[in-house]
């Protein structure tokens, strides 16, 4: 799989969880174990050059 390939697979997952996210209840444990995925995939993403403004919805 080509780098080109990991980021779009990588920026597909980041968009459907925040989406997901938006829909849990804050307080769930199923939203805090989507907020450490979100937090990893923000950070590889950041790491590879990607700007996330426009990306991030929910900005944690």
């Amino acid at each position: 799989m080509s780098e080109i390939e990991v980021l779009k697979i990588s920026i597909e997952e980041f968009s459907r969880l925040q989406r997901y996210m938006l829909l849990a209840d804050k307080d769930s444990a199923i939203y805090e174990s989507m907020k450490e995925r979100y937090i990893e995939l923000k950070v590889f993403l950041t790491v590879s050059g990607i700007n996330l403004s426009e990306l991030d919805r929910i900005r944690e």
